[in-house]
């Protein structure tokens, strides 16, 4: 390794070392960009699984799915991840993981950018993906936004996602009304892609972000009384993918709320009524279609809290955070392998 690295030029030395994480005598373990496994993702029909990060254990309980699985994995970071447990910590971690799952490609990204300069930062800073998310925003300013963000991406060996229309909901700093949000329009994105340069793109077809993504106005009744989403806009979804033949598509605001983590939450002292998600089966369906990629983040932490909550009713004289953070650990990884396994189908697909 060390004679590889002196024949190196400076610049060629540092973009190998931003994504190449090793220990001596060992060979390299690269973080990387999403091309290659969305590609196969495309061609395979099935989605890579996108999972926001927050610390250790969620990274952990990921990753071992993952590598178990042996699947592809996009370990998402946000703006508020980065405030709650700082820019070098989060990356420092997914090196660990690098290292410790070496047979699984594994691609860090920023979730929601909301600035050029918070993607550059993560780009200068280890991220071998970032989204710039512009949607709110006239399109002229988001196209000029997003093809800024691309061209210093893509200098620096980082592809970009980007975001057409607006998904309703609350996630982290991202919060948009039902009133404000909007399907993508189709005939809007061959420009979009074409002007931005960018490497896949978010679209808005029903998903919300968040546990509650849906009022009970907005949904109707089965004969159990449980709350049943409006479906997706899969004719949104199949007229992008006419236009973009080829080209990936990203589903945010994907959780499918489990009705388990709810109901185990509201046993243990939780107050989350009317609490629900996008159908796993219509999620399913589009990782067949032209969905590369699926974000999911309200299911760790419905998973995560579930568990720590029913730890704390069944052994209210643990104090060692380890007792409790453990089987969280464990109920983040056996979420994440049934998503891998019965939604996404990327298990096997390393």
């Amino acid at each position: 390794m060390d004679l590889i690295l002196a024949c190196l030029t400076d610049k060629i030395k540092a973009e190998f070392l931003r994504f190449s994480f090793y220990q001596k005598g060992s060979i390299p373990m690269p973080l990387v960009t999403t091309t290659e496994m969305f590609k196969k993702a495309y061609d395979g029909g099935y989605a890579v699984g996108a999972f926001n990060v927050n610390n250790m254990e969620i990274v952990q309980g990921i990753t071992e799915a993952c590598q178990e699985q042996h699947a592809p994995v996009v370990l998402q970071v946000s703006k508020g991840a980065r405030a709650y447990a700082n820019h070098t910590y989060l990356v420092k971690m997914v090196e660990a993981d690098v290292i410790e799952c070496p047979d699984i490609p594994i691609a860090l990204h920023l979730d929601h950018g909301p600035d050029f300069e918070t993607c550059k930062a993560c780009i200068d800073g280890g991220f071998s993906s970032v989204m710039i998310d512009c949607s709110s925003r006239p399109f002229d300013e988001n196209v000029e936004e997003t093809k800024k963000v691309v061209e210093y991406a893509h200098a620096h060996g980082v592809v970009v996602e980007a975001e057409l229309g607006t998904l309703a909901g609350v996630e982290d700093d991202v919060k948009v009304s039902a009133e404000d949000s909007s399907y993508t329009h189709p005939e809007e994105v061959e420009e979009f892609v074409t002007r931005t340069g960018c490497d896949s793109l978010a679209i808005a077809i029903g998903t919300s972000h968040g546990a509650y993504k849906f009022t009970p106005e907005q949904c109707t009744r089965n004969a159990d009384g449980v709350l049943v989403p409006p479906p997706l806009r899969f004719d949104v979804l199949e007229e992008v993918s006419k236009r973009l033949p080829g080209f990936p598509i990203v589903l945010h605001g994907s959780s499918s709320v489990p009705r388990e983590f709810v109901d185990k939450i509201n046993k243990f002292g939780g107050k989350m009524p009317d609490a629900i998600g996008i159908p796993e089966e219509e999620l399913r369906h589009a990782a067949q279609l032209s969905v590369c990629k699926i974000n999911i983040d309200s299911d760790i932490r419905l998973a995560i809290t579930a568990s720590i909550r029913e730890h704390f009713a069944e052994h209210p004289d643990h104090f060692d955070p380890r007792q409790y953070l453990k089987p969280a650990r464990q109920a983040v990884k056996d979420m994440v392998t049934h998503k891998l396994i019965n939604v996404l189908g990327c298990n096997g697909k390393a």
